[in-house]
């Protein structure tokens, strides 16, 4: 690990453990990679998870030979009531930093996201961070239940939205969503959707009919809305959920192989794909 990630991980760990964290899975973490050097790798765990969610691409991706950096959220691995005091742009800032980390020490980065981490690098993407190509998990447009868009408002009725999780993954997520947090997705989405087409990056999207967080029509629409001239899109069927990077994804093999192609620019990794 050279110097300057080390201090960076040892600061985050030590900020994070001062915010509240008291899982070391819940801390970012850095891998340096086996074998012959590849491309590094952003990796950017979703909303109310940690980076444990993103540790088992993160390894998989180190064996192929990346250097992998798995950041945490602001207000993630703490508190409910932690995350519901974070805006958006305090996550953005997070992965720009990654990502400027990584390009200063390994030239610039390839990124994975996880849902609301794939749009957060969406938004890094268009706003102009070092990024060479994108694999985003779950990324979307809409949220499933009907009255999210009125988050912003709701949240001040009923702050927190109970979601239960089995109790294997139960200390790396929170079963309270903070309702302040869902607006700031919804605002963070109002930002991104007009910038799509000028987001020209190589990317992969991967989805899921079995998800219940999101509308999985939605991440087919914005894999259309993308201006990239190399794109790819795979969506698994009603047995996957909306995290795929856990293993209670059956095809968690398949999504992390699908990936690590697509980094490595193998093959486009997707059925749906578009070269213009």
């Amino acid at each position: 690990m050279s110097e300057s990630i080390d201090h960076y991980i040892a600061a985050c760990r030590r900020r994070g453990r001062e915010e509240g964290v008291s899982r070391p899975e819940n801390l970012p973490f850095f891998l340096a990679g086996e074998k012959r050097k590849k491309a590094a790798v952003l990796l950017v765990h979703g909303f109310t998870a940690s980076p444990y969610e993103m540790r088992l691409p993160a390894e998989y991706l180190a064996r192929r030979g990346h250097p992998c950096l798995a950041v945490r959220l602001p207000g993630h691995g703490t508190s409910p009531e932690d995350l519901a005091r974070q805006s958006w742009r305090n996550w953005l800032q997070v992965v720009e930093e990654g990502l400027q980390l990584l390009s200063a020490e390994f030239g610039p980065p390839a990124a994975v996201g996880s849902s609301t981490g794939s749009l957060l690098l969406l938004r890094a993407a268009a706003g102009g961070s070092p990024i060479t190509r994108l694999a985003l998990c779950s990324p979307f447009l809409r949220v499933r239940h009907r009255l999210a868009r009125l988050a912003w408002l709701l949240r001040h009725l009923r702050p927190y939205q109970h979601h239960p999780k089995v109790p294997a993954v139960a200390p790396f997520f929170y079963e309270r969503r903070p309702l302040a947090g869902i607006a700031e997705i919804h605002w963070l989405l109002a930002d991104l959707r007009p910038r799509l087409q000028t987001i020209e990056l190589p990317c992969l999207i991967l989805g899921s009919l079995g998800d219940q967080t999101i509308d999985p029509e939605s991440t087919e629409q914005l894999f259309r809305q993308l201006g990239s001239r190399e794109k790819a899109f795979h969506r698994y069927g009603p047995e996957a959920p909306h995290v795929l990077t856990l293993p209670d994804n059956p095809h968690l093999a398949d999504t992390l192989q699908r990936i690590g192609r697509f980094l490595d620019g193998t093959d486009q990794a997707g059925e749906e794909t578009s070269r213009r």
